[in-house]
């Protein structure tokens, strides 16, 4: 028999919980998957063993870090040394990185796995995390995810004021290969629908009404008096909407397969 740790990893603290004891993990993937989004079946799966918050904003950052970096942190070590049973063989550690799993069955000789069950008992503790720690709320978890991240972002990212006109540029750049990008594929969608209703390109010239028109008409053989209304709504103007319901009567244009000679 195994028994089933996870480990949970907060901006407020990390939490430890345990699973019933099985002969073979993946027995429990069915189980998990059916109960994770029901809060009163996940609790008969899973219970909390510990919860060790984190002291301050810049304890955060720091087990942020060094879980980041596959590495054990003291508050880690210590959670994991005094809550989980002496006996290693019998344990298995889940985790959501592999990195910090490799440095914590290095460091402290714990089996730990990642993926499969693990990730669905992870879905369903990060669901209900503010129901499992007593005195948490999902508001003031929010808050400190929100606050964790700004911290690790500023502490990742490294601000370099003459970099800033390349973000000018790049964005100037963006913006010239999407309005070429429109260009392209208002063109197909011309070239594609005039087999279809040829005469519809001659009454409108912008690129985005004759892309609405397209959707909307569909097949030209039933547009009809009824459908008027929501052409004037289109193009903004009732001739141009008259003029494509009349071309549609009279058009040239391919309707489904051609019938073999």
């Amino acid at each position: 028999m195994v028994l089933l740790h996870v480990l949970f990893e907060h901006a407020v603290g990390y939490a430890l919980l345990a699973l019933k004891e099985v002969e073979e993990i993946s027995l429990l993937l069915p189980q998990v998957e059916e109960c994770v989004l029901n809060l009163g079946k996940f609790h008969n799966v899973v219970r909390l063993v510990a919860f060790c918050p984190f002291s301050s904003s810049q304890v955060a950052l720091e087990n942020a870090n060094a879980v980041s970096e596959g590495v054990v942190h003291e508050d880690l070590r210590l959670l994991l040394e005094t809550y989980l049973p002496s006996k290693k063989k019998k344990v298995l550690l889940g985790v959501g990185d592999p990195k910090i799993g490799a440095a914590i069955q290095e460091e402290l000789g714990y089996n730990c796995q990642t993926g499969g069950v693990i990730a669905e008992i992870l879905r369903g503790v990060r669901l209900h995390f503010h129901n499992l720690v007593k005195g948490l709320t999902d508001l003031s978890a929010c808050k400190a995810q929100l606050g964790l991240g700004h911290s690790y972002s500023r502490a990742k990212v490294k601000f370099n004021v003459n970099r800033v006109d390349n973000m000018i540029i790049q964005s100037i750049s963006l913006l010239d290969q999407l309005d070429k990008d429109i260009n392209t594929f208002s063109m197909r969608v011309r070239e594609w629908y005039g087999y279809h209703f040829p005469e519809l390109v001659k009454i409108v010239n912008d690129n985005a009404t004759y892309c609405r028109l397209a959707q909307f008409i569909g097949n030209r053989r039933e547009l009809n008096e009824e459908k008027l209304e929501k052409l004037e709504e289109i193009t903004m103007d009732g001739a141009k909407a008259k003029a494509i319901l009349d071309a549609s009567r009279s058009s040239m244009g391919q309707c489904g397969a051609r019938q073999p000679v």
